[in-house]
């Protein structure tokens, strides 16, 4: 067996590459012993369809139209509302029980601060009001 020598003719610029296979490996090892960790499957309580659904009320209440511009404004079926009576009302509205509950109807122009809006639907949450939707703007409900 015969190796070649560099004997005089300036430095070897062979790339060794054993030990880079070797961190390769290594690295390989690692993650095959901790990916498997996280496939387990996650449990969901999702909901399941009944066979008898809730009846529709015969009368619906009207939907609450709440409006927010640009300025943070919010309009309560047309009407500018402060902020702070925004709450009360949202409890008159949620104390109903849930069929007669009104439907609060979300309409948000496109500069509209989001700080506004999270604090709309906070307040809404609070007051137990579950039926939200939000409406996509110009389109009138």
């Amino acid at each position: 067996m015969a190796f070649a020598s560099n004997s005089g003719s300036g430095p070897m610029a062979d790339i060794n590459v054993t030990p880079l296979v070797d961190v390769m490996l290594v690295l390989l090892i690692i993650f095959m012993v901790t990916v498997p960790p996280t496939s387990y499957p996650i449990e969901v309580d999702l909901p399941q369809p009944s066979t008898n659904p809730p009846p529709t009320p015969v009368d619906p209440p009207e939907p609450i139209r709440l409006r927010i511009d640009a300025g943070g404004t919010v309009s309560w079926n047309g009407s500018p509302t402060p902020m702070s009576t925004l709450q009360s009302q949202f409890e008159v509205e949620g104390e109903r029980e849930l069929a007669r509950q009104p439907t609060l109807e979300i309409e948000t122009d496109k500069d509209a601060e989001y700080e506004v809006l999270a604090k709309v639907l906070s307040r809404a949450k609070n007051a137990n009001l579950v039926k939200i939707s939000f409406v996509q703007p110009g389109s009138g409900g």
